[in-house]
């Protein structure tokens, strides 16, 4: 059975296409390309039907990630198909659970930076969108971090399911 992430974050051009692409590349160099499947969403419409951010493309094309993406609203009907929905920021998240049609959707929510130990309090990847290139390096750098846990984080469940 597939396990089925979703990154969201607010329009689905910065954060969580760039955290989608990274946790893609994570997935398959770790062999299960068959077994995880990777997307993302934005809380909203605004840019649907748009590709990333040209920044946040090039940022990703530079250090090796895929960039082809389009961008799409979050559904709430989603949460039934979906083993974990990462939120980028707190905003996210409170908005996710507002949406979750059941308490075991709300315990399927959780913060991409919650996956990374060096995180601390710092929760949220800041929205690089009004920043410049240094802003999506810096983004990028978040994902890379929290997806090493993420990633431990599937494998854990993955096991778990066969177990």
């Amino acid at each position: 059975m597939t396990y089925r992430v979703c990154f969201v974050c607010t329009g689905n051009i910065c954060r969580s296409p760039m955290a989608e692409s990274v946790f893609h590349a994570r997935v398959a160099e770790a062999g299960l390309a068959e077994l995880v499947t990777v997307d993302s969403a934005g809380t909203g419409g605004w840019h649907e039907g748009e590709a990333a951010d040209p920044r946040a493309a090039s940022v990703l094309g530079e250090h090796g990630y895929g960039t082809e993406h389009i961008a799409r609203q979050f559904q709430s009907s989603w949460f039934p198909r979906l083993d974990l929905v990462i939120a980028l920021d707190t905003g996210h998240l409170k908005a996710l659970r507002r949406h979750a049609p059941t308490e075991e959707d709300v315990r399927k929510i959780r913060l991409l930076r919650s996956f990374d130990p060096s995180a601390g309090d710092e929760l949220d990847v800041p929205d690089p969108y009004y920043g410049d290139r240094d802003n999506f390096e810096e983004c990028l750098e978040m994902v890379e971090a929290a997806s090493t846990g993420l990633l431990a984080a599937v494998l854990a469940e993955l096991e778990g399911r066969t177990a």
